[in-house]
């Protein structure tokens, strides 16, 4: 039986799972590939250096997983393309014609490679998928529906990303300003260990990258990333310039990732924003995983003292409560978008969308 203090997993995975049906593809360079991380990890700066390769497509947070729900009523299938465009304009981002993705796809694994398709054949790139860290707590769900995938996840220190939430919520539309975030953010992050080492334990082909290192030795990086891929290295792939990020979605917070260089937050002193309560989880937690991993992880910038006290049995077990009650919020929002008529949806989002504007005058 799992309880609150058993490492974070997966409502309702296969635990019986097996992995790949074989191994025999490794080197291979051809798709799909997924690149997951926590919010705010510099999945976006990647995505944008990695489609600098001729042979690589992927799509930028399609999320079309998330909305699964919408294949659980029968028939409902050949409806998904406008309902997904709805959810967070993937169409229109990628430029995907909902003509040819409808009519031949009715159910869910066929509709996301479908998907994943469409931008790499107008690429001419042989390597497809995906890049999302909303799929963080579903590695090994995608990897039981796609065998053959590869996975990339990226890293970067739990303190960085909180700071790098703090201010992307700083905008009064930002969707990092719902209740929660914080516990998401830091428990999603031993989520994310607990299934990449699920996925390798199954002999699931993943690379793992520090966005730190990414920052500071792009080139030596993105070889690596070639390397595991089977694809030449293309020195395009170390720089933002003439990168296509037009599916990315616009804000402050994506500010980086659309100008010409790579450039590390730490590079632009800021003063510190985490309050000290948070700064303190965020010290204990990581003293509780290096614990856990011998210090191997997570792998941290240098700042830290190395006095933090693991957190108690009752900061445990709340802040897993916290974390479950607001990952099933998550969920519900995505079963009524997957599955609510969209003439109410479109009418709530409109006024929704009118408060909001209100607001902010």
């Amino acid at each position: 039986m799992k309880t609150l203090l058993e490492p974070l997993a997966t409502a309702g995975e296969e635990d019986n799972w097996a992995g790949p049906a074989n191994s025999a593809h490794a080197g291979r360079s051809s798709g799909p590939v997924f690149v997951v991380g926590m919010w705010r990890s510099g999945t976006s700066l990647f995505y944008a250096l990695l489609n600098q390769h001729p042979e690589i497509a992927l799509m930028y947070e399609g999320d079309l997983l998330l909305l699964r729900p919408v294949f659980w009523v029968p028939g409902a299938g050949s409806r998904w393309a406008a309902r997904w465009q709805f959810w967070n304009q993937a169409l229109t981002r990628h430029k995907i014609d909902a003509d040819n993705l409808a009519p031949s796809s009715s159910t869910f694994r066929h509709s996301l490679e479908a998907a994943y398709r469409e931008p790499a054949l107008r690429k001419g790139a042989s390597i497809w998928g995906e890049k999302s860290p909303n799929y963080y707590d579903s590695l090994t769900r995608l990897a039981r529906d796609f065998p053959d995938a590869r996975f990339i996840v990226i890293w970067r220190d739990p303190a960085a990303i909180c700071r790098s939430v703090i201010r992307a919520a700083e905008d009064p539309s930002s969707w990092f300003r719902r209740r929660g975030m914080i516990i998401r953010t830091l428990l999603g992050y031993r989520v994310l260990k607990t299934q990449c080492d699920r996925l390798i334990g199954r002999g699931v082909q993943l690379l793992q990258v520090q966005y730190e290192t990414l920052v500071k030795d792009p080139t030596a990086t993105m070889m690596d990333v070639c390397a595991f891929l089977g694809v030449r290295f293309v020195p395009a792939m170390t720089s933002l310039e003439a990168a296509d990020r037009s599916a990315i979605y616009q804000g402050e917070h994506h500010s980086l990732v659309k100008g010409e260089d790579i450039i590390s937050a730490r590079a632009r002193p800021r003063s510190e924003i985490l309050p000290p309560g948070v700064k303190n989880k965020i010290e204990r937690y990581v003293a509780l995983w290096r614990a856990e991993t011998r210090g191997t992880w997570p792998q941290l910038t240098g700042t830290e003292d190395g006095k933090a006290v693991k957190p108690g049995l009752l900061e445990r077990v709340v802040d897993r409560c916290a974390y479950r009650y607001f990952r099933t919020l998550d969920f519900a929002i995505s079963i009524v978008y997957s599955l609510a008529p969209l003439s109410i949806l479109k009418a709530w989002r409109e006024r929704a969308h009118g408060a909001r504007t209100e607001e902010s005058k």
